[in-house]
């Protein structure tokens, strides 16, 4: 072989290792996510994202570390050592850090206004919620009746409802005055299975009025999933989690939900049987 074919040969494989080179697919960047949250320095830490603030002077919180912050970039409070602000951020996820990829913004206000989650299931009586044996709507029963209802194992929750009397047009002072009176209360209670019998039952003590409805998982069931999810989490992500009986899931706040949890946990527990609040959301 002369110098001139061997020259054409190494040319060659050049080129080919080149085109082989561009085709590589180049990986693909990391998932980015946003939240809007509390950012707080101090107490022997850096930034740091918070969820729940304490309302002391200077505030104190803590949670995931936040990597790029630089203070002097971002309107603050500062008091004994303390800097915190609310802000949206954006950045990057590895589980345990949010590492920025763009400048602190101002917070996205949310509508404080939600749904009313005491409100009684149950259609409203013909005539509106009252007692229907005064005599029998006391504290004294009211405890009674919710101390019998436990004691089904069927038992799914129990919950006070007062926001008739909202619709009775009653001033706060009024509503705060007679909050606690039984005969303006109506008790929920929530049972697994076959409900007949079941309003019959706590008739028997409670006159005042009442909504009996269906669930399905008993108040125990929900208190044994929310103690094995939050084992499962441990510390890692989880902020807090709550067996909700008038809703008969299990809520979980967590810094990030991705969808192979929640589908875990639906394969294992059923679907809606947990629901997750994710701090953190894909960025669109």
């Amino acid at each position: 072989m002369n110098r001139r074919t061997a020259a054409l040969g190494l040319a060659a494989a050049l080129t080919i290792a080149s085109c082989g080179a561009q085709g590589a697919a180049s990986p693909a960047p990391p998932p980015r996510y946003t939240a809007g949250v509390t950012v707080l320095e101090g107490g022997g830490h850096g930034p740091q994202l918070c969820q729940a603030v304490m309302e002391s002077l200077p505030p104190q919180c803590g949670g995931p570390d936040v990597i790029g912050w630089d203070w002097s970039k971002v309107k603050h409070e500062s008091l004994r050592g303390v800097k915190w602000g609310e802000y949206r951020v954006v950045g990057t996820w590895d589980g345990a850090r949010l590492t920025l990829t763009e400048p602190p913004g101002a917070p996205v206000k949310s509508d404080p206004a939600g749904e009313n989650t005491l409100a009684s299931p149950c259609p409203e009586p013909e005539g509106g919620w009252r007692p229907v044996d005064p005599a029998k709507a006391t504290q004294e029963t009211l405890e009674e009746a919710m101390a019998r209802a436990r004691t089904a194992k069927e038992f799914a929750g129990a919950w006070l409802d007062q926001s008739y009397m909202d619709q009775a047009k009653l001033s706060p002072e009024e509503v705060e005055k007679q909050g606690n009176d039984p005969k303006r209360l109506v008790l929920n209670l929530k049972f697994t299975g076959d409900l007949a019998g079941r309003e019959e039952w706590i008739r028997q003590v409670w006159g005042g009025a009442l909504c009996v409805s269906g669930a399905q998982r008993t108040e125990a069931e929900l208190n044994e999933i929310q103690r094995q999810v939050e084992g499962e989490m441990g510390s890692g992500g989880l902020i807090t989690a709550s067996s909700s009986v008038t809703r008969n899931r299990v809520e979980v706040s967590t810094w990030l939900a991705t969808e192979d949890l929640r589908r875990r946990i639906d394969e294992k527990y059923g679907p809606d049987a947990v629901v997750f609040d994710s701090v953190l959301k894909p960025v669109e």
